[in-house]
């Protein structure tokens, strides 16, 4: 019996796979667990569909991020950093997270934290050059300046 599983199955395939298994494997255990459908004419027709649909939200996604890539590459985000008077060492750290929001802030593009590869945390002010990555293919390199906000007598 030939059957879709719709996901993955150890010792067997992935989801989206056509497999053929013995009748009684896919009537008692895959089908009523909701691992596989049989593959007929409409299933098959089906899942076609939805690889389709998979294709063009996967195309879409990687030009969204080389628009936002093309946007982003060499620009200068400024992130404002808390310091004691005359230190350059900030009191806590400049993260991949602060990043992500002063680009949102700065650029109005949205870019996820764990694509910047920020190796660690920025903990001086300075000018540091960061990239990133949405794909292999995909990058972006921005420059941070961390500037000092101070201190204000208070």
């Amino acid at each position: 019996m030939e059957v879709i599983l719709l996901r993955d199955v150890p010792n067997l395939g992935k989801a989206g796979d056509v497999k053929k298994v013995a009748g009684g494997y896919a009537r008692n255990y895959l089908i009523p667990k909701g691992w596989a459908v049989p593959a007929t004419k409409g299933n098959l027709k089906a899942l076609a569909e939805r690889e389709r649909i998979r294709k063009e939200r996967a195309e879409q996604l990687r030009q969204a991020a080389r628009d936002a890539a093309a946007k982003l590459n060499g620009q200068t985000v400024v992130i404002q950093g808390r310091t004691a008077p005359n230190s350059t060492k900030l009191f806590g750290a400049v993260t991949a997270d602060a990043i992500a929001l002063a680009i949102e802030q700065q650029y109005g593009v949205r870019v996820d934290k764990r694509i910047i590869d920020l190796l660690e945390p920025i903990k001086m002010v300075g000018t540091y050059t960061v990239p990133i990555r949405w794909e292999a293919d995909i990058e972006a390199t921005i420059t941070v300046e961390v500037q000092s906000r101070g201190e204000a007598q208070e």
